[in-house]
């Protein structure tokens, strides 16, 4: 009996060493409870941004004159083959717009940059729809995933998750409980922790990420800690060991 109940216990070990790591590893646990701030978020333009700003009206002849610089494209262009598409947030945080001039849009979300020039241009045209992108939406990866880099997005609606998914997930050697996030808003940088595997990050003013933010993923101190499941050379010597145990109380 009490070779059987040793035998038990040897077994129950090796469960939880099978077992025992996993929440290190598996995002967004705990209760969902995404917050009305994160699900409205907008990014806030700031000076360097490239930005695209298309105007459009019934009579496409009169809303051409505000679209000088879209670069020929009604989308806005891409960033990556015509960098002069759009409109360069200058050092002042403003944009030099046709017939309107000069004009403060740093600090804007884009729906508080949609609704000025809408105000702004009733005066020249007739019920204008327009259409604003940032085109320089870029966040730099480093440290402990598959493929750091600097990752450009078509969207500005860009999560941490996209941002991971992006860069080939968080290597087994990555804390997720330490991801790093460097934000830079009008040249006052800020440094702040999340936690990749709890899920009230939704609710985190980081859960959306802003164009030029740096995340960085700090690596563990000891490899041997760092796969969601015990490595094989672990699993190996587990399984050694209570071979060993069972082949000496049942001889």
């Amino acid at each position: 009996m009490k070779k059987i109940s040793l035998l038990f216990l040897l077994l129950l070990a090796l469960t939880q060493v099978s077992c025992v790591s996993k929440k290190k590893y598996y995002y967004l646990q705990g209760d969902y409870n995404m917050g009305n701030a994160a699900a409205n978020y907008e990014p806030i333009i700031q000076k360097d941004d490239r930005i695209s700003i298309v105007v459009m009206t019934y009579q496409r002849e009169l809303s051409e004159p505000f679209n000088m610089n879209v670069g020929g494209n009604m989308g806005g262009g891409n960033i990556a083959n015509n960098p002069n598409a759009g409109y360069l947030v200058d050092s002042e945080g403003t944009i030099d717009f046709p017939t309107l001039g000069k004009l403060s849009v740093a600090g804007y979300t884009i729906e508080q940059l949609r609704l000025m020039l809408t105000e702004k241009l009733k005066a020249y045209l007739v019920d204008p729809i327009i259409n604003i992108r940032i085109l320089n939406f870029k966040v730099t990866v480093l440290g402990a995933v598959g493929k750091p880099g600097v990752k450009s997005f078509n969207t500005n609606r860009v999560t941490i998750l996209d941002v991971i998914a992006e860069s080939g997930d968080v290597s087994p050697f990555g804390r997720r409980q330490e991801v790093l996030i460097i934000r830079d808003y009008q040249g006052v940088k800020s440094f702040n922790t999340i936690d990749l595997t709890k899920a009230d990050l939704m609710n985190s003013p980081f859960f959306y990420m802003d164009q030029n933010d740096v995340v960085y993923v700090r690596e563990r101190k000891a490899k041997v800690d760092a796969t969601a499941l015990p490595s094989l050379p672990i699993i190996a010597s587990t399984i050694s060991f209570i071979t060993t145990m069972i082949f000496l109380f049942t001889r």
